[in-house]
């Protein structure tokens, strides 16, 4: 009897508000436990921010919905969230479902005021550029966070650069609307002999808008606006200093307008499965009238779809981009890395990288195991695209110790003719 009117205590409190008020009930350990007949039918976050989680932790997300509400399973969750998130606290509510006897679980997750966090946003080593490392501090005071970087990448460019990033962010402006931001970023820059020789004979490359330079300095403020939950804005100013090899020679600039459209959404059911995209569409103006001395204007979309159920997952990658007028080096397109026609070296595709650039992935994967097939071109206008294949193998995990992301070991195989050249992969969030 005493179990019976408990339950039905419970119920009441779970279910006492009506249908279409949208209010959330505050979770009760004893309610939970003699309600575990209840479903869980999705777990999402009350501020419906995007939280960076590591795949494992995902994963535990996903195996909770569509099973029976239990507390100390959703009280483990949000002890491994705040323990990802180095939050003050993450606690829970429960709300009712879409469905008699399911519910819907929400996530809150308190900062505290003050916060600090050290993170490895990318690392990784590819056998033919070598490694690649991005390591950030940041300090969170209110509503302001200050984030030092240091990083060596030779990966990304078609030069590798290496040096310290600096950047200042205001959190919350607007009702959460509006962010504003101030990069200022420091490289040197190390050239491939492949690069340096391709340089030499590039006077009748006209796209090309800059010879080699030695160091590059960028001061870039921004605004972030959210125009809808899934949907943001990004608009700047990017002034960009190209110090030449020689001391001699005259530094160049290329100050340009900065906008970024992006769109993330993500899509959970009960069936243990769940959808996510990321879309984007960036362009840099370097235009006179920000007294550049190049100009040009570089466009670029990447769409990124991943679809999960259970242990088996499909991704979908697609990225375009296209330069019109005179680029610097640093602007330009390059395929052959680790992310895109793995197995190829950048170097002898086009050590130069090209003004015109498309390129199209697909990751199977299957518990720890992915598959993964890579197609695209680079080349310049006014000549013909070559396009190129590359196929490979390895295993994804979560790291559990350095918590974010995912951990990749690979081996890629460029697809031509003649001899296979494998490629070895390693790294983390890339």
């Amino acid at each position: 009897m005493k179990l019976a009117l408990l339950a039905l205590v419970a119920a009441a409190s779970l279910f006492s508000q009506p249908a279409d008020t949208g209010d959330e009930t505050p979770v009760q350990a004893t309610d939970l436990n003699v309600n575990s007949r209840y479903t869980i039918e999705s777990i999402s976050f009350i501020d419906a921010r995007h939280y960076r989680l590591s795949t494992s932790a995902l994963q535990e997300m996903q195996r909770l919905i569509g099973s029976k509400l239990s507390t100390d399973a959703v009280m483990r969750l949000a002890g491994r969230i705040r323990s990802e998130l180095r939050a003050h606290e993450v606690t829970f509510k429960v709300a009712r479902g879409a469905a008699p006897e399911r519910v819907r679980v929400l996530l809150a997750v308190v900062k505290g005021g003050d916060n600090f966090d050290l993170s490895v946003p990318k690392f990784a080593y590819n056998s033919n550029q070598g490694w690649t490392a991005v390591g950030e501090a940041t300090a969170t005071i209110g509503a302001n966070a200050i984030t030092v970087g240091l990083l060596t990448d030779g990966d990304t460019l078609a030069e590798r650069f290496s040096g310290v990033k600096l950047k200042y962010n205001r959190l919350s402006m607007a009702n959460n609307r509006v962010q504003l931001g101030f990069e200022f970023d420091a490289f040197h820059e190390q050239y491939d002999r492949a690069t340096l020789a391709a340089f030499d004979n590039s006077s009748t490359n006209s796209s090309l808008g800059a010879g080699v330079y030695r160091s590059r300095l960028n001061f870039e403020p921004s605004a972030t606006f959210v125009l809808a939950k899934p949907l943001t804005l990004t608009v700047g100013l990017s002034f960009e200093q190209l110090e030449p090899q020689l001391s001699a020679a005259r530094s160049e600039s290329a100050n340009a307008v900065i906008n970024t459209l992006r769109y993330h959404r993500r899509w959970e059911a009960s069936d243990a499965t769940n959808q996510e995209l990321d879309a984007g569409y960036s362009l840099r103006a370097a235009t006179k009238m920000l007294g550049t001395d190049l100009a040009y204007t570089r466009h670029a979309v990447n769409v990124r779809y991943n679809f999960r159920h259970d242990q088996q997952s499909v991704e979908v990658a697609l990225v375009a981009g296209m330069i019109s007028g005179q680029a610097p080096l640093f602007e330009r397109f390059v395929l052959g890395n680790s992310t895109t026609l793995r197995g190829w070296n950048k170097y002898d595709i086009d050590p130069l990288g090209g003004n015109r650039a498309v390129h199209a992935s697909v990751t199977y994967g299957y518990h720890i195991m992915r598959v993964f097939y890579d197609s695209g071109a680079v080349w310049d206008s006014g000549s013909s695209p070559q396009p190129k294949h590359s196929a490979g193998i390895g295993v994804s995990s979560g790291l559990g110790l350095f918590q974010k992301g995912a951990f990749l070991l690979a081996v890629a195989f460029p697809i031509r003719q003649g001899h296979v050249d494998p490629v070895f992969i390693a790294g983390m969030n890339f």
